[in-house]
């Protein structure tokens, strides 16, 4: 399929909620070391866009001019869903390329058999060949055997410089609000753009998911690519990925549903709730000096079906 065959979508389709709101909560947790805590709500800028997948795949979308959209992502990736998402919405082609080829001959979990329904097509490559994705020889071939045509590609997690910048409103919105603005970071892109957004007395916080301690490098290639240099003053704390990607723990439930009972918000468990558990062990471990507003960026919410 060519551009040509293509509805030209409008992304103002979409409908954001924005500026998302801001809500500050009172929780003892923090209260008692003289932490003051917000939480962003960008988990409310969409129904089905939620949070920081708005504000990367809306900036690609309108880059792609129409064509199809091919993206990457693990069996449960809300990247995935949310670009399966938009392409029914916007009337746009997608297609999926899932980490796990033996995958391909299991029944869809509730995340991928709710990408199909929304009409991407699902592709299934071995784990070896997902890890060179990025190589322009792989990708080639990946594009090829997918039948994406001529798609726009849209990276892992949808970080690329489109994605950065279109982030960088998220630190705008911030200015003035909070003095450290924290979020749980999967690629990078959204801590890239909204440290570049945040006023220069602000600073950024991500609480990586994912194991490794690799983020850094790749969220200051981000910036640079995006701005040209390092921009504004962030950080990470690898402490708190609880054994990886989509792994918990009895321990981050248990303070998830406690959350969850205490401030009638839903907690996402992959993202959300990790960061949440971080900022109550920074501040109990003083990390944060007494009369510092911190906000935690709500980039998900559970699906219904998750």
């Amino acid at each position: 399929m060519t551009s040509a065959d293509t509805p030209d979508p409008d992304p103002a389709t979409l409908r954001p909620r924005l500026p998302s709101p801001l809500r500050e909560i009172d929780d003892d947790r923090f209260a008692r070391h003289g932490v003051r805590l917000l939480l962003k709500r960008d988990d409310l800028i969409h129904p089905e866009l939620i949070g920081n997948k708005w504000r990367k795949l809306v900036p690609n979308i309108e880059a792609a001019a129409g064509r199809a959209l091919i993206t990457f992502g693990g069996a449960y990736s809300n990247h995935l869903r949310a670009t399966a998402a938009a392409g029914r919405l916007l009337g746009l082609r997608t297609v999926g390329v899932v980490r796990g080829q033996e995958l391909a001959d299991r029944p869809l979990n509730p995340s991928l058999a709710r990408c199909a329904a929304d009409g991407m097509r699902l592709h299934f490559v071995d784990r070896a060949t997902y890890r060179r994705k990025a190589e322009p020889e792989t990708l080639e071939a990946v594009l090829r055997t997918a039948g994406a045509g001529d798609a726009y590609v849209v990276p892992e997690g949808g970080s690329n410089t489109a994605a950065v910048r279109g982030c960088q409103a998220l630190g705008e919105e911030m200015r003035g609000h909070a003095d450290v603005v924290a979020l749980a970071c999967g690629t990078g892109g959204t801590l890239a753009g909204l440290a570049a957004g945040l006023a220069p007395q602000q600073r950024a916080l991500g609480i990586p998911v994912l194991r490794g301690g690799f983020l850094t490098a790749d969220i200051q290639a981000l910036q640079e690519r995006a701005f040209g240099a390092r921009r504004g003053t962030w950080s990470l704390d690898d402490r708190f990925h609880f054994g990886g990607y989509a792994r918990t723990t009895p321990e981050l439930d248990a303070f998830a549903e406690d959350f969850e009972r205490r401030h009638g918000l839903p907690v996402e468990r992959l993202y959300v709730a990790k960061l949440l558990y971080g900022l109550a062990v920074l501040a109990a471990e003083g990390a944060f000096p007494r009369g510092t507003t911190v906000a935690a960026v709500v980039t998900g919410r559970p699906f219904p079906d998750a």
